[in-house]
Parts: C-alpha cells; structure tokens; sequence
C-alpha cells in the first residue's frame, strides 16, 4: 500500500575526494523529495569536497562522526574511491552507520567501498562493469542489473543508475504510487540518442577501449592531481 505520509528520515550522502557528481546527485534529486525527508552531505571533515573533475565541489557541512541513525546512507563512487579504500577512517563511519541506518546505498563503484567495509559477504549486488570482479573478491554475488536490493543493502550500477536505483527505493519506502509522482516531478523518461539495450561488456569492443583508457589508474590520478578553482 502506498504511504503518503510524510517521512520522518533523515538521508546522509557520503562525500569524499574525487567522487562522480551525478553518482549521488541522480539519487539525491528523487530521494530528497520523498514528503518529510531531510537530505545531508558528511565526510571526515567539512567544507568543499572536490568532484572527480576538480571543477564542482559540494558542501559537506556535517562530520561524519557526528551523524547517527541515518534513515539511508548513500555513498557513490568515482575515481577518488580507489584513495577512499584505503581509508581505514571512512570504512569505520561507514561501516557504523550501516548498523544502524534503515537502507545503506551504494552506487557505482562506491559499492567496493562496501565491500570493503567488510558488508557484502554472501550479499547480491550490481556495480559498475569494472567494479565487478572487484566487488566479487569481497565476497559479494555480483548481478548485471542496473540496480538491486538484498535485505537494507540496495545498489546501482554505473553513474546514472543512481536515479534509477533511487526511484526503485522510493516506490519501497513510500510506495510505487510517490515514486511514480516524483518520476513525474523531474521528468524522468530518459529517451538517450544512442538507445543501446545491452550491457557495455557485449557492446562493441572500441567502446570498451575508449571507457578503459578513461579508466585507467594513471589518466585517474593525473585528473585528480588537477588543481581545483575552489
């Protein structure tokens, strides 16, 4: 049955150096508006954390330590995720607000930042395409979805799907009903000029070349060592 009620939840957004944007702000722009909820950005430490291309930067004006109960802890991925793994402060927050968060949402590749919080042993989930050995070495049933949910835990795969896992949540926190009006609110009925149905790993092979080389872990760091305006 759908609920119309307004919420009483709060959601915390996890920042770190060199996240992807649209990782959270797709989830951010449907969750935000479920009636009552109060949506956050945290990381270690306040101020303006820098996206992957150095050139946005969004406010976490609250610490992590300083957050309990979130109602879901959202945490995306970008480049700045292989730095954040070996963050043994971050995989502490994160892995004590999943303890008592009611939903814990990983996106992308910030799904390995689950799994290395030591959260995804024996856990269904998607990931970005080049995250999913990653993620299946954690211990971790890796699915080609473009979301999925195992119990609290619910994952994205790639970048945008942050909106497409984030409406699947909606419609079970407040029902299909609410997740459909908020689908309607920001029009989301995405109509790509390149409409390709199947995954990238059956796409054809110079696209994968050209996301690879984009992806390499030498054109990521020389991206993130750019200076930021801010």
């Amino acid at each position: 049955m759908d609920r119309f009620e307004r919420l009483q939840m709060k959601i915390t957004f996890v920042l770190f150096d060199g996240y992807t944007a649209l990782d959270f702000i797709g989830g951010y722009e449907v969750l935000a508006r479920l009636p009552g909820a109060t949506a956050n950005f945290a990381a270690l430490e306040t101020g303006i954390v820098a996206s992957d291309t150095r050139r946005l930067g969004v406010v976490a004006y609250q610490k992590l330590e300083d957050i309990t109960e979130p109602g879901i802890l959202f945490i995306p991925g970008g480049p700045g995720a292989r730095v954040a793994l070996q963050n043994r402060q971050l995989l502490e927050e994160i892995r004590r607000l999943h303890k008592t968060s009611d939903w814990t949402v990983g996106v992308c590749n910030g799904v390995e930042l689950l799994g290395k919080a030591g959260l995804l042993e024996g856990v269904t989930v998607t990931t970005n395409y080049f995250s999913r050995d990653d993620v299946t070495g954690y211990g971790a049933n890796v699915v080609p979805e473009r979301f999925t949910a195992d119990g609290k835990i619910v994952t994205g795969a790639g970048v945008s799907a942050s909106i497409d896992t984030a409406f699947f949540l909606a419609a079970k926190i407040a029902g299909e009903s609410t997740s459909r009006a908020l689908q309607l609110g920001i029009e989301y009925y995405p109509a790509p000029p390149f409409p390709d149905t199947k995954a990238v790993d059956e796409a054809p092979d110079f696209i994968k070349q050209i996301i690879g080389a984009f992806e390499d872990s030498d054109a990521e760091r020389a991206m993130l060592a750019q200076p930021t305006p801010f």
